[in-house]
């Protein structure tokens, strides 16, 4: 075992410098993502006891992140990307202070505090995005996310049990809110260390080019239909746990140990299929994580009670970095070949990527707020997961079609088009008149 481990620390050494610091800097900022994304929901949840409340304040980060990756190609003609990059895990902070500070919990504040958390993701995964995509290529890309994972996995075992418990631990009323407050002090103190850490890179701005465009490759637009498909479940993969366990048990200790089971055998998969799998197992393994996630709704609907939501978060926790683990290298493979047919920045497919993303979340959290409204919230939380996990089996058609056409036009063996290529290509797509 002493041995395994010091090859695979001798093989992330072999790492370009920058992909190191990367993995180092998301490794860092990862400490506070569950609390971002699990905790604060269960402070709306806690405060408010609507569901409708926690999706509206999600809906409000998704609106806010599409805006802020436009913004973001705007400041990068005269920022630093790593000042950008380090702003977006800080807002992250700001936005939780802002909630707490809250007398109650009334739309507009929620708005308010999903906007800046919108602002930070925004800035967070745009640069990150860009950056994923710069140094890595489609050989090492499954071992870059199953790194990525494998660390965000173990970090899902310490973190939620440990700040749920530690909130349930100072009783209730003042006291929680007291802990709550504690929690995001540290998420603060995090982030200005994982902004620290980025700055030992030497991370370049992307290529000043034209970043906004309406009309794009065919291969792409089949990735944004693939994109819009992802975005339906992004909501509930986020906040559904939060919101069950809260409803059902009422306790974020319970929340933060449902979260943690799992975690460690979840994350030796991810290690591992980075490091084994290759680019022609993708479409495997993604096809695993949406079945996984579609078993996990369907025992949530049919059971709807404690047994039903720890066979639902024990599932999703394999089920969604299965997912992320191939599709972001499938839609990395797909900006690498069509920048170089249409010869564009490779920031403009991430931009542009956002929007198909956003399509999905809009479509997926209007399914569940019309559900709650003219039915109930009961079978809101009890259904719309599943309707969600069913549509989305579909992206493993759309996958399969993307991956073939793209084996078909660029080298399976590269991620790189060479000139020559890329101009046999453009004729073929393109013919002369």
């Amino acid at each position: 075992m002493f041995k395994y481990i010091s090859s695979e620390v001798a093989h992330f050494k072999q790492q370009p410098h920058n992909f190191r610091i990367l993995v180092l800097t998301n490794l860092v900022y990862a400490l506070v993502l569950p609390v971002i994304d699990i905790f604060v929901a269960a402070y709306v949840m806690r405060n408010s006891n609507d569901p409708t409340k926690v999706v509206i304040y999600q809906l409000t980060i998704y609106t806010g992140i599409p805006l802020t990756f436009l913004l973001n190609g705007f400041l990068l003609k005269y920022i630093n990307i790593r000042k950008l990059y380090s702003a977006g895990m800080m807002l992250s902070a700001v936005s939780m202070i802002v909630m707490m500070s809250l007398k109650s919990l009334d739309l507009v504040g929620i708005g308010i505090a999903g906007m800046i958390m919108g602002l930070s993701f925004g800035f967070y995964w745009a640069n990150r995005d860009y950056l994923a995509l710069a140094i890595t290529n489609d050989s090492n890309r499954n071992y870059y996310y199953g790194l990525e994972t494998f660390f965000y996995t173990l970090i899902a075992v310490a973190i939620p049990i440990t700040i749920g418990w530690f909130i349930e631990s100072r009783g209730s009323g003042e006291g929680v809110k007291n802990a709550y407050r504690i929690v995001t002090g540290v998420v603060f103190l995090i982030t200005i260390l994982a902004s620290v850490v980025c700055f030992r890179s030497t991370f370049s701005n992307p290529a000043q080019k034209k970043y906004v465009y309406f009309n794009f490759h065919p291969l792409w637009k089949k990735l944004l239909v693939l994109a819009s498909l992802k975005g339906l479940a992004q909501g509930f993969l986020v906040t559904a746990p939060a919101m069950l366990i809260m409803l059902l048990l009422g306790k974020e200790g319970a929340l933060g140990t449902a979260q943690s089971i799992g975690a460690v055998l979840a994350a030796i998969i991810m290690y591992v299929l980075g490091r084994v799998t290759k680019p022609s197992d993708r479409i495997r393994i993604f096809a695993a994580g949406l079945i996984l996630f579609t078993a996990g709704a369907a025992f949530n609907s049919a059971l709807f009670n404690q047994t039903g939501v720890v066979l639902f978060i024990l599932l999703l926790l394999i089920a969604k970095p299965l997912m992320d683990l191939a599709y972001f290298p499938i839609q990395f493979r797909v900006i690498d070949i069509v920048s170089k047919i249409e010869k564009r920045s490779e920031f403009a497919y991430i931009l542009n990527h956002e929007a198909g993303l956003y399509v999905g979340r809009f479509l997926g959290a209007a399914t569940f707020l019309i559900l709650a409204y003219k039915v109930s919230t009961e079978i809101a939380l009890r259904y719309a997961i599943l309707i969600i996990a069913i549509l989305q089996l579909g992206s493993i058609l759309v996958a399969k079609v993307i991956i073939k056409e793209g084996n078909r036009i660029a080298p399976q063996d590269s991620a790189e088009l060479p000139p020559v290529e890329t101009e046999t290509i453009e004729k073929v797509i393109q013919p002369q008149a």
